[in-house]
């Protein structure tokens, strides 16, 4: 009797297995290397992530990748041959080479000269004015303060 039940879980679990790569539920692998691909139907998701019934691009694409899978491609193959046929786009990030390493300093870069613009703003409005002094002006407008001020205290005598 237990090697019946035994014998019966295998099967279902076969059968489990089975239907869920038939039926688009996708499995960890296939989720590893969705993971990787852009969902191309304006989403802007992953492959792996795209919650859109009956897409058009994601389903396929999984179906795709759990067959390469089967057929014992490793990732970064199965990865390699989807851009070879849909270019750079099918990437869910941009390559770390080439004129795409732009896209992964340019929020840096902008960070960097963002700060720097505020800095050279900020120390332009808090810098103290600066003080002029001229002795000759001094001594003039001293001694004109002091003459009005003798002619004051004449009038008030």
């Amino acid at each position: 009797m237990t090697k019946w039940k035994i014998s019966l879980c295998a099967l279902a679990l076969a059968a489990v297995a089975l239907s869920q790569t038939s039926s688009g539920i996708m499995t960890q692998e296939c989720r590893r290397v969705a993971g990787r691909l852009a969902c191309l139907c304006g989403c802007k998701q992953t492959v792996a992530e795209c919650q859109m019934l009956e897409c058009g691009y994601s389903s396929p694409l999984r179906q795709k990748i759990m067959a390469s899978q089967r057929q014992g491609k490793d990732d970064d193959s199965i990865v390699n041959a989807i851009v070879a046929e849909r270019g750079n786009e099918a990437l869910a990030a941009p390559p770390t080479q080439g004129f795409s390493l732009l896209a992964w300093w340019m929020p840096f870069v902008a960070l960097v000269f963002g700060l720097g613009a505020v800095w050279m703003v900020l120390r332009r409005f808090l810098r103290p004015a600066p003080v002029t002094t001229n002795p000759a002006a001094d001594a003039k407008l001293l001694e004109r303060y002091q003459d009005q001020i003798e002619k004051d205290l004449e009038k008030l005598d």
